[in-house]
């Protein structure tokens, strides 16, 4: 392993780890990610342990990533490994899962793909307007009461929704410690709907996904060279928003350049981090889990900060 990075808590909790993780919604998904066409199972161990090589030690799942198949291959390389991994995995509200009941039953059938007796982080996927936010928070504390989560969380909850969440836990003596969020220099909306501010009074971790706006801030992407896939169709991949985005990458590269040689989406990493967030970039192959860990060990100064902060205060 490389030198030691140094680890932050997420939320009230006595989880640390890098303050920065590994989205695995990739590792599986044959549908959206294209799974066994360029990369395959050996890729993904191959960035699963550049990751731990690198310090990283936050694996973020789903239940929906790759229908399960992201979960099983976590559990397989975690069990596997000498360093304690953290898994973070998330339950989806779908409209047809009417009652708490549900929750306990996902839960469980995650547990037995990824192999293990307890999920460290136990998140709920959207809001649901069917189960609403008290009965699923009560329910998330009864997988904290029954061991079956350590730590419980939410994904894509706004201010209002995460402050009634944190209220409704808190009462069962449960914290709330992290809302995942997508937030990157091209999606800047938690600093302007709340979000951010709600999550640092609280004292709960913003994680944020699609920290490279799904790769569009790695520079490997214009208007002559969009990607394949389901991703090329949609609205960030669209000729117009990738024209608009040039300017950005050009400032990320510049700013990496002035760094040693820094590439934009060790740039684009490092400025999330110092905003306070704990960003879970994908990694498909060891080449881009490396490349995302070299946003670690150094830090964007003030100016090259602000540069970057007007150059992208208007990307919502």
């Amino acid at each position: 392993m490389d030198a030691p990075v140094d680890t932050i808590t997420i939320g009230a909790s006595d989880l640390r780890v890098a303050p920065l993780g590994v989205g695995a919604w990739s590792w599986g998904d044959t549908l959206f990610w294209g799974y066994g066409k360029g990369y395959d199972r050996p890729d993904v161990v191959a960035a699963f342990t550049a990751s731990i090589n690198a310090g990283l030690t936050l694996f973020d799942t789903a239940e929906a990533y790759g229908r399960g198949a992201s979960e099983r291959l976590l559990g397989q390389l975690a069990r596997s490994a000498e360093t304690r991994v953290v898994i973070a995995s998330k339950f989806m509200p779908y409209p047809w899962r009417l009652s708490a009941r549900s929750l306990r039953d996902a839960l469980d059938r995650s547990l037995q793909r990824l192999g293990v007796e307890r999920i460290d982080l136990y998140q709920i996927h959207w809001p649901s307007p069917l189960l609403g936010i008290p009965r699923l928070m009560d329910a998330l504390a009864e997988a904290v009461a029954e061991g079956k989560a350590r730590y419980v969380g939410v994904s894509n909850y706004s201010a209002a929704q995460m402050r009634e969440a944190h209220a409704a836990l808190a009462r069962r003596g449960v914290p709330l410690i992290s809302n995942q969020i997508e937030y990157s220099l091209l999606k800047r909306t938690p600093e302007v709907n709340g979000v951010l501010d709600a999550c640092r009074e609280l004292g709960i971790t913003l994680i944020a996904y699609s920290p490279l706006a799904m790769g569009l801030l790695t520079g490997k992407y214009g208007p002559a060279s969009r990607p394949g896939g389901p991703r090329r169709f949609t609205e960030r991949f669209r000729r117009q928003n990738l024209a608009a985005a040039q300017p950005v990458i050009k400032l990320l590269e510049a700013i990496g350049a002035a760094h040693g040689g820094k590439s934009a989406s060790q740039v684009a990493l490092n400025w999330l981090i110092l905003r306070g967030a704990l960003p879970i970039p994908g990694a498909k192959n060891a080449r881009q889990a490396t490349q995302n860990a070299g946003a670690l060990g150094w830090a964007l100064d003030g100016d090259q900060v602000e540069r970057l902060d007007i150059a992208t205060q208007d990307w919502g």
